[in-house]
C-alpha cells in the first residue's frame, strides 16, 4: 500500500488529485448525458461518431499551440484558466437544455468549445504533475495514480449520470458538471508552488514546433510508444462510440443501462490503473504494452456479438482493463521519457495523436456501423488491435522501457 500510494506524501499533488477526482465525476456525467442526448434524438450512429468528433477534434488542431503556452508560460495559471473556461461551457450548456429549446448542432457547438479549452489543458495539466511532486522517485506512481483518478471518474460518473438521467433529466448532469470545477479551482488555489521562472529567450512558434518534432522523430522509444497510441486511437479505441447502441438496441434497456456498461468498463480501467500503480521501480513497459493490447483485442473480439447483459458486462471490463492500460503506458513511456524542456511539446504531440485520431476514428466507426452493424464493427475493432499489436510485438519484447529514464 505504502508503494501503491506514494505520491501522496507530496501535499500539492494531493491538492490536485482531490479537486481533479471531484471534477472529473462530473466531466464523465457531461460525457455520457451527451452521447444520451444526441443519439436519443437523432437514432444515428454516424452522429454518436459527430459528437464525439465535435468535442475532441479542435484538441488535434490547437495542442500543438497548447503545448507551446505550456512551455513558455506558467502552467499553474494556464491550468486555472482552462479549468474555470471549462465551468462556463458546463453552464451554458445547462442553461440550453433547461429552456428546453435546443437543437443537435448546438450541443455540437459547445462541444467544440469545450475540445479548444482541451487543447490547451491538456499540454499543461499533464506536466504540471513533475511540478507539483518533490520527490522526483515518484514521477511514475504520480502518473499512474493520476489515470487512476481519472478511471475512478469514469467508473462513478457514467454510473450517476444514467440515475440523474433517467429521474431529472440532461440538465442537472450538467450543471452538476459545471459545480464539480469549483474543488479543482479551489485546490489549485491552495497550492504553494515554486516561484516561476519564464524563459527568457523565445523562438519562432514554427521553430519550436520543428524542434519538438525533431526531438520525438530521433527518440525512438518515444516515436514507437506515439505511434502505437496514434494508431490504436484511430482504429480501436472509439469502440465506445458505439455503447449506446448496445444499450438501446442490443440489451433493449435506457439511459441507466448505458450508464452501468460505461461503469464496468472504467471498474476494468481503474483496476488497470492501480495495478500500474503498484508496479515497482524497473519494470519493462514495453511487455506491460503488448500484454494490455492484446487483453484489449480479445475482449472486444468477446463483448462484439454477446446479447446477454452480465457476460457481456464481464468482456467490457476486460476491454476496460486493457484500453486504459495501454493508455496509461504509454503517456507514462512519454512523460519519464521526456525533457523537461520539451515535455509539453512532446505533450501537444500526443494530444494530437490522441484526441486527433479519437475523433476521426469514431466518425469512421460510426460509419461503419451504419453499414455493417454495431456487433460486427466492434468484433473488426478487437482483430485489428491485435493486428498492431502483432506489428510492434518484436519491438516491444526486444527494448526495455522501465519506469525509471
Amino acid at each position: 500500500m505504502n508503494n501503491t500510494f506514494r505520491a501522496f506524501r507530496n501535499r500539492n499533488y494531493s491538492l490536485y488529485f482531490a479537486g481533479q477526482s471531484i471534477s472529473l465525476i462530473g466531466t464523465w456525467m457531461q460525457r455520457t448525458a451527451v452521447v444520451w442526448v444526441v443519439y436519443t434524438m437523432t437514432h444515428s450512429t454516424f452522429m454518436l461518431g459527430l459528437s464525439v468528433f465535435a468535442s475532441q477534434f479542435p484538441s488535434f488542431i490547437f495542442s500543438l499551440y497548447g503545448g507551446i503556452l505550456s512551455d513558455r508560460y506558467n502552467r499553474y495559471k494556464i491550468l486555472l484558466f482552462t479549468q474555470t473556461a471549462s465551468m462556463f461551457q458546463a453552464i451554458l450548456l445547462t442553461i440550453l437544455i433547461l429552456s428546453k429549446h435546443y437543437e443537435a448542432w448546438e450541443i455540437l457547438a459547445l462541444s467544440a468549445i469545450l475540445g479548444t479549452i482541451n487543447a490547451f489543458d491538456v499540454p499543461a495539466r499533464q506536466p504540471l504533475i513533475h511540478e507539483l511532486i518533490s520527490d522526483k522517485a515518484d514521477i511514475a506512481n504520480g502518473l499512474a495514480l493520476n489515470f487512476s483518478m481519472v478511471n475512478l471518474a469514469r467508473l462513478v460518473g457514467p454510473a450517476l449520470s444514467g440515475i440523474v438521467l433517467g429521474k431529472f433529466g440532461a440538465g442537472i448532469c450538467f450543471l452538476i458538471n459545471g459545480l464539480s470545477f469549483m474543488a479543482v479551482i479551489a485546490s489549485l488555489m491552495l497550492m504553494k508552488l515554486p516561484t516561476f521562472n519564464p524563459i527568457t529567450e523565445r523562438k519562432h512558434i514554427s521553430a519550436e514546433l520543428l524542434e519538438g518534432f525533431n526531438y520525438l522523430k530521433n527518440t525512438p522509444t518515444l516515436r514507437t510508444t506515439l505511434l502505437i497510441l496514434l494508431l490504436m486511437s484511430l482504429l480501436v479505441l472509439p469502440y465506445d462510440t458505439l455503447l449506446p447502441v448496445y444499450a438501446k438496441e442490443i440489451f433493449k434497456g435506457d439511459a441507466a443501462t448505458f450508464g452501468y456498461i460505461s461503469s464496468f468498463i472504467g471498474l476494468g480501467a481503474i483496476a488497470g490503473s492501480f495495478f500500474l500503480a503498484s508496479l515497482k521501480s524497473g519494470r519493462n513497459f514495453n511487455k506491460l504494452l503488448l500484454f494490455t493490447n492484446i487483453i484489449l483485442g480479445i475482449a472486444l473480439i468477446l463483448f462484439s456479438h454477446l446479447s446477454i447483459f452480465w457476460p457481456a458486462m464481464l468482456f467490457a471490463c476486460l476491454s476496460g482493463f486493457g484500453a486504459i492500460s495501454q493508455n496509461t503506458i504509454c503517456l507514462t513511456i512519454v512523460q519519464v521519457h521526456t525533457d523537461a524542456k520539451m515535455r509539453g511539446r512532446v505533450m501537444s504531440y500526443v494530444a494530437m495523436a490522441y484526441f486527433g485520431m479519437l475523433p476521426i476514428g469514431s466518425l469512421i466507426i460510426g460509419s461503419l456501423s451504419q453499414e455493417i452493424g454495431a456487433p460486427n464493427t466492434i468484433l473488426f475493432q478487437g482483430i485489428i488491435a491485435l493486428v498492431i499489436t502483432g506489428f510492434f510485438a518484436r519491438y516491444l519484447i526486444t527494448h526495455n522501457t522501465s519506469q525509471q529514464n
